[in-house]
């Protein structure tokens, strides 16, 4: 089988997802405005659905490795830590300036997403 860095990836972004919305729902509820709580349960959110597409990404790249789906899947982890990070680091911090940042994070999703899409019916 051909190892794909892609699904370890994958996977510790998820369990950060899993550890960083503990810590928003218990420790970070008493200091966290319900706005700020809303963008950092955003970040989570995000984090963990594209977690999951980048852990799908590898394992189709162990089945066909491509240079659609590794572009793919660094698009999603670029995506993952521009978009989720500018959140998390806007909502602790209320640096309004770190929501411009965002929109980066999510065009790396949408190429990602489209990057799969098109690797999958073309072939290399």
């Amino acid at each position: 089988m051909i190892k794909s860095p892609f699904i370890t990836l994958g996977a510790a972004l998820a369990f950060f997802a899993v550890a960083f919305g503990a810590f928003g729902a218990h420790a970070l509820k008493e200091s966290l405005t319900a706005y700020s709580l809303g963008i950092y349960h955003t970040a989570v959110n995000y984090q963990m659905w594209h977690a999951i597409g980048l852990i799908i990404i590898g394992m189709i790249y162990q089945l066909k490795p491509s240079n659609l789906l590794r572009k793919a899947a660094w698009f999603m982890l670029a995506g993952i830590i521009i978009f989720s990070g500018s959140l998390y680091a806007l909502s602790l911090s209320d640096m309004k300036v770190l929501g411009a940042i965002t929109p980066i994070g999510g065009v790396c999703f949408l190429i990602a997403w489209l990057l799969l899409a098109y690797a999958s019916f073309k072939s290399e």
